[in-house]
């Protein structure tokens, strides 16, 4: 027995999933939550609505599938033995995940779709906390190296390397480049070297692992 939506890889069926899962990114970015149906996303896919009742039986479900995918999918985080380089590579993983168009959808669709669905807020989490995991790996051994002062918060420094990007991405609606890495990554490194980043108490926050 398989969970519903799941099917063996290759062939019509997986064909069929991947299509209805496409479908379904595209319906939330296209539209409220609230106003996508079954309906809606089978005739964005092609497909017939009962094929996509039978396989995943709510929207809820078939949504959260979709998404689930993304939201546990983790930027590079690389250890070059540089805490500036694996900063860079890490805006650079951002702004690659932001330019290609399956990213940038399926990321403004977890944003938007978050704001009226608790069972997509839920997959947001997961998404944004896999990004402060990947940059507090990061943290931690630039700390250990003696690279970066000890109690630096990885969230504040994340939050400061991605907001350009997603910014570029959500408001000005402009392509997300290689220089705007390279400039986000920038930013972020001198903050860190001024102790920006460090906490009153002298700890970081907590770091979902």
């Amino acid at each position: 027995m398989t969970a519903p939506g799941t099917a063996r890889p290759g062939g019509r069926t997986a064909r069929t999933t991947q299509a209805v899962f496409a479908a379904a990114v595209g319906e939330l970015s296209a539209r409220p939550y609230a106003e996508i149906s079954i309906e809606s996303i089978a005739a964005r896919a092609g497909v017939h609505k009962t094929t996509v009742y039978r396989r995943w039986g709510s929207k809820e479900e078939l949504i959260r599938q979709a998404l689930l995918g993304a939201a546990a999918a983790r930027i590079q985080v690389a250890d070059t033995g540089s805490f500036a380089s694996d900063v860079r590579m890490l805006a650079r993983s951002v702004q690659a995940i932001l330019s290609a168009p399956e990213g940038a959808a399926i990321t403004r669709a977890l944003i938007v779709g978050a704001l009226s669905s608790p069972e997509i807020a839920e997959l947001m989490d997961q998404f944004w906390a896999a990004r402060l995991d990947a940059i507090g790996v990061i943290v931690d051994r630039a700390i250990g190296r003696g690279q970066l002062a000890a109690g630096t918060d990885a969230a504040a420094l994340m939050h400061m390397i991605a907001a350009p990007l997603y910014y570029d991405l959500l408001v000005s609606r402009e392509p997300v480049t290689a220089q705007d890495a390279e400039l986000s990554a920038s930013a972020a490194l001198a903050a860190a070297a001024a102790g920006v980043f460090v906490s009153p108490a002298g700890r970081g926050s907590p770091i979902p692992r």
